[in-house]
């Protein structure tokens, strides 16, 4: 049905981390299914649903953001040299980098992030971010779900009764809400897009003593539900996620031989996972066949002075891929740091990682992107929302680098009426505990869930029916 699947491999050395990680072992793992066309409810409606049961719905900036794009920080960046930088502190916290300032009055940021310094007044910075869990997979779960791991002591494999993502859940309110975020023409997702897509999906769903990441799939919700997944570099000359049909007539026939079995539920045991599967397949002819998802992934259309402005970088292209599927109405667009290119778990030579690889290509991809969402008027309905897993150890190591410090952490804000130049918390004098305003990763996915119109006091249900609160935490209200 589908070409040789070869073309979904990715050549190259294996690049590993603290917990031992291999991309090319991920690719080893799933197949088509686990490397996008595993499409999570393309014939389900479209968007996120503005639906709330108490008070949260009420006030102005509930709903305000059309679509969200979350930048994973794979790995953790040192938020004591780009962000929240602390010169009066001893030499040994400190570091190599000195501050710079912005382009808003009295803040300050990192000297190796120049572009962004001259942006500061499209976002704001959350100084004070705090959970306990100093280990990538647990942090990462706690993260992007907005809901702590269950096991946290452990080092887990993704498993069905995680708690699901943030794309997970985009799908599953869209599922449910059964019409568009927005009545606009260019708004409305008609494409056969999902609710959710995640790029760059191996550099952080790859095997770590033989398990996937947890924090980046649907979890309880079922596999249905998680995001559609694009594995490859968006870099790539030949970037297209989607495989070539090489013949649409036989695809077609085999479609129609699918639905004949369908109709026949005696002729099959048709349990859960049949179903499954059987609803799988019809989403991935649906993709196959849409020119316009095809198109959404199209980057060569863009100009070639735009796709230089973003950068010729798996994570500058990812960022300009996440503007495209927005402008079409993907609701909620993930862009995770390509790990075949440098990453952010910095244990050693910290300041030379970020001083020459790490930071120009972030510094360069989101001020394109903050830039290219400003200039088609989109920054006001669309979240940004940029953050690694946690932050790293004030004291400098004796290899010049920082470990995993989840006690403090910074994360950025952007679009959806959040106001530019603001700092929300802050830190102590080593930038090592919140001194004011803690914010949880529970009050970030409530923060989150608002903005784009969904009640945070929702219930979810497993499998089993079991009920579970989409979030625990409250909104930042302050920057709302």
């Amino acid at each position: 049905m589908f070409a040789d699947a070869k073309m979904l491999s990715i050549p190259g050395q294996g690049v590993r981390c603290c917990e031992g990680l291999s991309r090319r072992e991920w690719l080893r793992v799933g197949g088509l299914g686990s490397v996008g066309l595993s499409v999570p409810l393309l014939a389900a409606g479209r968007g996120l649903a503005e639906i709330a049961s108490d008070a949260d719905g009420l006030r102005p900036s509930f709903g305000r953001a059309k679509s969200c794009i979350v930048l994973f920080l794979f790995g953790a960046p040192a938020h004591q040299d780009l962000w929240d930088l602390k010169p009066a502190a001893p030499v040994e916290v400190r570091g190599e980098f000195r501050p710079i300032p912005s382009s808003v009055p009295d803040l300050f940021v990192g000297e190796h992030l120049p572009e962004l310094a001259q942006r500061a007044h499209r976002f704001a910075l959350i100084r004070s971010v705090t959970h306990p869990d100093n280990t990538h997979t647990v942090a990462m779960h706690y993260m992007l779900s907005g809901m702590r791991h269950a096991r946290p002591a452990t080092n887990p494999r993704n498993a069905p009764d995680d708690f699901p993502c943030f794309g997970a859940l985009a799908n599953y309110v869209a599922a449910r809400s059964g019409r568009a975020m927005s009545s606009g023409p260019s708004r409305r997702n008609e494409s056969g897009l999902p609710a959710a897509v995640s790029l760059n999906a191996p550099a952080n769903q790859v095997r770590a003593n033989n398990h996937i990441f947890p924090g980046f799939f649907a979890g309880f919700l079922g596999t249905g539900y998680d995001p559609m997944f694009v594995p490859q570099n968006a870099n790539q000359a030949d970037f297209q996620p989607l495989p070539p049909v090489e013949n649409f007539e036989r695809l077609a026939a085999r479609r129609q031989l699918l639905e004949s079995v369908e109709r026949q539920p005696a002729a099959v045991d048709r349990n859960a996972q049949v179903r499954n599967i059987e609803g799988d397949y019809a989403r991935a002819f649906d993709v196959l066949t849409s020119p316009a998802v095809r198109g959404a992934f199209a980057l060569a259309e863009e100009s070639p002075s735009l796709r230089s402005a973003y950068g010729s970088t798996p994570f500058g292209q990812g960022c300009l891929l996440a503007r495209r599927l927005v402008e079409r109405g993907v609701s909620l667009v993930t862009v995770n740091w390509e790990r075949d290119d440098a990453f952010w778990d910095t244990h050693a030579n910290n300041f030379a990682q970020l001083k020459n690889s790490l930071c120009p290509n972030f510094d360069r991809g989101l001020a394109a992107l903050l830039d290219d969402l400003t200039q088609r008027r989109l920054l006001d309905e669309t979240l940004i929302v940029c953050l690694g897993e946690f932050g790293r150890t004030p004291q400098i190591n004796t290899a010049a680098g920082r470990d995993h410090w989840a006690a403090c952490n910074t994360i950025l804000l952007a679009g959806a009426g959040i106001p530019g130049g603001a700092v929300y918390g802050s830190s102590d004098r080593l930038a090592a505990y919140p001194a004011t305003n803690p914010v949880t990763p529970q009050d970030l996915a409530a923060t989150m869930y608002h903005l784009l119109g969904i009640d945070r006091h929702l219930t979810i249900r497993d499998a089993q029916g079991r009920p579970y609160a989409l979030s625990t935490g409250e909104p930042v209200w302050d920057l709302l």
